[in-house]
């Protein structure tokens, strides 16, 4: 494996505990398995490594069926090096490395590059070409090259699996509130704020109207109490998915008022915390009803952010 396509390695790193995974979204499930790993290093005196990828194996494999993802790449690693991980190392997932055998990525990666003395997986871990590699074949590798596999089983909230399909899912369907019990935290939207109609400061609410981040998952349209993170600080608002139906609109717009705040954001980018779906996207018969209710959204929505 070219060094390239592995970044983050340091040349100096001698042994490790590996995890390896898309890690979309570091919901519970992720969290348990980075608790074990951060178990294992501490036993081999290594570092916490996880192995991730900058995009999603289907973009390359079958675009047509690649989600959208929960968290970008600088969400995610974030969020990895907070659970616990001492390294996090991006693969780029390319054909080249969708080929590879499990024998291939074994060596080339986990033991030539990552220096694996112990691996930790999800039971149901998949590797190697066409994913013909799983959790024996993995252990029974690791007899032959002299490290230590440590499987985890799946976290259950609700009666099922924690996963980012489900996470997906229910964020797709506007439930923030499972998707938030099945992350261990709010669902949060990146994205940059670009020009918009004005007609929230017209209205007395004035708005960021906020183009995502590509490919990150939006929640199906609504009004939601967010809590927008801007510049370092946060603030309770409420943010705004649809197509503005009480101005005959057609394109898909996401705008957030944040209480409290003033100055110029424009071209700033700001994280969208979601908390809660508060009613569907509805026409008003004059833009005075439709204040009338902004007025309302916004007082449900402090009270219900200041309360989480």
């Amino acid at each position: 494996m070219s060094a390239g396509r592995l970044k983050g390695v340091p040349r100096d790193l001698v042994r490790s505990a590996v995890s390896i995974g898309m890690f979309d979204g570091v919901h519970l499930g992720h969290r348990t398995l980075l608790a074990a790993l951060r178990s294992q290093a501490e036993r081999i005196g290594g570092l916490a490594v996880v192995l991730t990828f900058d995009t999603h194996p289907l973009e390359t494999l079958a675009p047509e069926r690649a989600p959208r993802c929960i968290t970008t790449l600088e969400q995610k690693v974030r969020l990895l090096e907070e659970a616990g991980a001492d390294l996090v190392v991006v693969a780029a997932f390319d054909r080249a490395f969708a080929e590879l055998t499990p024998e291939e990525f074994v060596d080339q990666v986990l033991i030539s590059r990552l220096k694996a003395a112990a691996v930790v997986v999800g039971a149901n871990f998949r590797f190697g070409r066409k994913r013909s590699g799983d959790v024996d074949r993995l252990r029974a590798l690791g007899r032959e090259r002299g490290f230590e596999v440590v499987s985890v089983e799946p976290v259950i909230v609700h009666g099922s699996p924690v996963s980012s399909t489900r996470v997906r899912n229910a964020i797709e369907r506007g439930d923030v509130e499972m998707a938030a019990q099945l992350l261990g935290r709010p669902f949060t939207m990146l994205g940059r704020v670009v020009k918009g109609l004005g007609l929230g400061r017209k209205l007395g609410f004035p708005t960021a109207n906020v183009e995502v981040v590509p490919r990150q998952i939006v929640p199906r349209n609504g009004v939601y109490a967010v809590r927008a993170l801007v510049a370092g600080r946060s603030y309770p608002g409420v943010c705004s998915i649809g197509t503005r139906p009480t101005l005959d609109g057609t394109d898909r717009t996401i705008e957030i008022y944040i209480d409290g705040f003033e100055g110029n954001i424009y071209d700033a980018e700001i994280g969208t915390a979601f908390y809660s779906r508060l009613r569907d996207e509805v026409r008003f018969e004059s833009l005075e009803s439709l204040a009338a209710q902004i007025s309302k959204d916004v007082e449900e929505a402090r009270k219900v952010v200041r309360s989480s």
